[in-house]
């Protein structure tokens, strides 16, 4: 199984407990999800994360084919870090942890994650032609939403992400 990875750092023109009080509350992720996604969260959820916490939604990523996911919530350690994993969806491994590190003027927010595609090898080409364009685009917009609704301490103000700041490799 080949493992990707993603990092990408953000500087983000808010406190600690602002962007935990954001990130911790999971009715705000379609506000950093692309609408091409057609994002849809299918389960009940409550006002804030826990671990343990199951979140299930849809996404339509190729094709308007639509695809579910089913999110677990793993470790947390308030305000600084969680972890969410996919336990059924499209990835054979998923594994994102959020960072949340005060800076001067802010907060740094990271993600690292970890994922695989199921069926490699013969995954590999699909993985080089759209899945990892559609991360990086994902990222990206992902990036733009942060910087629009916290402001940015990035030097780029535009809402792009300066390079460097999405990083994909792989394990």
């Amino acid at each position: 199984m080949r493992i990707h990875r993603i990092h990408s750092r953000q500087r983000l023109a808010t406190s600690l407990e602002e962007a935990w009080d954001f990130f911790a509350t999971p009715t705000n992720l379609p506000a950093i999800t692309p609408s091409w996604l057609n994002f849809q969260i299918t389960s009940d959820v409550p006002p804030r994360l826990f671990e343990g916490l199951a979140i299930s939604y849809t996404i339509t990523p190729l094709l308007n084919v639509r695809v579910s996911w089913l999110t677990v919530i793993g470790s947390i350690n308030t305000p600084t870090a969680f972890v969410d994993e996919q336990r059924a969806g499209p990835y054979q491994l998923w594994h994102h942890r959020h960072e949340f590190e005060a800076i001067e003027g802010g907060v740094e927010a990271r993600d690292i994650v970890h994922y695989a595609l199921p069926f490699d090898p013969l995954s590999r080409p699909f993985h080089d032609l759209i899945v990892r364009r559609q991360l990086d685009s994902i990222f990206r917009h992902r990036y733009g939403a942060l910087a629009n609704r916290f402001g940015s301490l990035d030097a780029d103000v535009d809402g792009s992400p300066p390079p460097g700041a999405i990083v994909f490799s792989t394990v």
